[in-house]
């Protein structure tokens, strides 16, 4: 029955780009063609913006149809026109804005005009129209000779190739070497990370000299280095001896006690100690 969805739904393909339909306005994307100026806000509006545009027709140029386009500016609630130039292939403003001339002709400034295609295949089919272009042609040479001349005349008298020469050649030179070590300078980082670095043969025979005359003259024991001083403390300790260890022999005489003679003087008395060697005559067996 209905055929389709948007029959369904009485809703339009385009949705919300044809709300206006009914009044003859489509809403499309309109590219500026060229520079122009807001006449409302004075801001310049290049080349290339893209607006959401009213776009309907206005009238014909024989059977070429014109279309009308009307955006709003972004900078400002000024509203801009344009329409399409069938007859000069352009576009025209129409209110709210005004265009940037950049336009120029070709023949005013004497620039050399391209030849147009339809020209072309007339100069390789048709020999009369060549026949006449070419005598256009001599006749365009004849009046431009005069001024070329003067043009090359004025050249030659500053004309210096030696200075020319020299200027392109020291250019030639910077732009070579500086292109050749951004070339072998990762050659030359990889090589200085692998290889050795190789000394000159006058620093080797430094490095030589200095080592034979800090070597000693006489040859011998080499000086020995003290071995407490790197212990706790800095300070070597005596070897230890008999006494200071409290080893007592079975011939030597008994050390003085605290009333004895020798014991009796001043001095500090050292604490009695404790003999490490068995004393047998004062065994309990000996007595019975």
């Amino acid at each position: 029955k209905h055929r389709s969805l948007n029959k369904y739904h009485g809703s339009h393909p385009l949705r919300e780009r044809a709300r206006k339909l009914a009044q003859g306005i489509l809403v499309i994307r309109f590219e500026m063609p060229f520079n122009i100026w807001c006449d409302g806000c004075k801001n310049h509006i290049g080349m290339g913006v893209r607006y959401n545009a009213e776009k309907k027709k206005v009238g014909n140029y024989y059977t070429t149809p014109i279309y009308r386009f009307r955006m709003k500016c972004h900078l400002c609630v000024n509203h801009i026109e344009l329409q399409t130039d069938p007859a000069g292939c352009d576009y025209v403003i129409v209110s709210g804005a005004r265009r940037k001339e950049e336009r120029w002709d070709m023949a005013e400034n004497q620039q050399v005009l391209p030849t147009e295609p339809e020209a072309r295949e007339r100069l390789a089919s048709d020999a009369m129209f060549r026949l006449e272009h070419g005598a256009k042609d001599r006749e365009y040479r004849e009046r431009a000779a005069p001024g070329l001349a003067a043009l090359q005349h004025f050249q030659s008298l500053w004309k210096d190739d030696f200075g020319i020469n020299c200027r392109l050649r020291s250019h030639f030179r910077v732009s070579a070497a500086a292109t050749s070590m951004d070339q072998y300078e990762p050659v030359w980082t990889s090589m200085n990370q692998c290889a050795p670095v190789w000394t000159t043969y006058e620093a080797r025979q430094q490095q030589k000299r200095t080592e034979i005359s800090s070597r000693p003259w006489f040859t011998g024991d080499p000086p020995r280095k003290p071995c407490g001083g790197g212990g706790v403390g800095g300070a070597r300790t005596p070897p230890p001896t008999r006494s200071t260890l409290g080893i007592i022999r079975r011939g030597d005489p008994p050390p003085a006690g605290p009333r004895g003679g020798a014991g009796q003087g001043g001095g500090p008395q050292s604490p009695p100690t404790t003999s490490l060697v068995a004393d047998y005559s004062d065994s309990s067996s000996d007595g019975s």
